[in-house]
């Protein structure tokens, strides 16, 4: 990882891990509830939806400070689908980020629960900005988020997860669950930055072809890392796509061709960033770490 990358990683992860803490705990509810969503909102990670946002103000000029309130609602709705996704009644993981999954903890019931007060509270934060936000931009967000992350995104790419569990599924089966389960809260991610940036549509719909490429290589690399990575440094089990008679990039093309198919979504990425923001090295530093990444 480049320096400057791993430098404005760790700063925005501080920040993000800060605003998220007192976020949550400044919310009023039963104590039980607000513990199980911190509980995993709270277990780490790489923040790396909220740092592409926040990464693409960056690039674009806008002071990241304004984006603060939309890269935690960001990370919020990603970790209520990690939670709802680690259920029994789905993919029944005991572990995430190394340590146990929220239903080993505080049950089912509680999980679930936590899972919709993060859902509900990262629009709560979306809509109350710490800075100067015009209140169509506000609108624009709510909008962008709650298509991506609904029926028609992240949600709907979850239901063909599911509904593709022991089927031998087509190439075009597994892009539509890669491109809505995963890309999808990435290209929100980016296109909530340029939208925040003020950027014209032409570039915002530039960005989004950028950002898809980001999420599909995103994806079929956890493909990969759950055939030959790390446990450890994954912080859960590796071959549960295979045990589970999942479809796979490496089931369907291979570990070499899914090593292919990574590099060249990057290489478009790349192409594109070149074309819409000559300088724009963070997120071409983004672009390469997702390549390199073992977890």
């Amino acid at each position: 990882m480049a320096a400057s990358l791993q430098v404005f990683m760790k700063e925005q992860q501080q920040m993000l891990d800060e605003a998220l803490k007192e976020s949550v705990e400044r919310i009023q509810a039963p104590a039980d509830l607000v513990d199980s969503m911190k509980y995993s909102l709270l277990a780490g990670g790489k923040r790396i939806r909220p740092i592409f946002l926040l990464a693409t103000l960056s690039v674009l000029g806008v002071d990241l400070n304004k984006g603060k309130e939309a890269a935690c609602a960001v990370e919020m709705i990603h970790t209520y689908s990690l939670i709802h996704d680690d259920l029994p009644a789905m993919d029944d993981d005991d572990y995430r980020r190394g340590q146990l999954t929220n239903h080993k903890v505080y049950g089912e019931g509680m999980a679930i629960l936590a899972g919709d007060g993060l859902l509900t509270h990262a629009f709560h934060v979306l809509t109350n900005p710490s800075h100067d936000v015009k209140p169509h931009i506000i609108v624009d967000m709510v909008n962008e988020l709650s298509r991506y992350a609904g029926p028609a995104g992240m949600v709907g790419g979850q239901v063909a997860d599911i509904q593709g569990e022991e089927k031998s599924l087509t190439p075009e089966e597994l892009r539509y669950i890669h491109e809505h389960k995963t890309a999808d809260l990435i290209v929100c991610a980016v296109r909530l930055g340029a939208i925040l940036a003020e950027t014209s549509q032409e570039k915002r719909d530039d960005l989004t072809q950028f950002a898809r490429h980001i999420g599909l290589a995103f994806q079929i690399q956890d493909d990969i890392l759950d055939e030959v990575g790390d446990e450890k440094k994954l912080g859960k089990q590796v071959g549960s796509d295979r045990e589970n008679k999942k479809t796979t990039y490496v089931s369907l093309y291979g570990l070499e061709q899914a090593r292919a198919f990574v590099a060249s979504h990057i290489k478009q990425a790349q192409d594109l960033l070149t074309r819409i923001e000559p300088q724009s090295d963070i997120l071409f530093e983004l672009s390469e770490f997702m390549v390199a990444r073992e977890s």
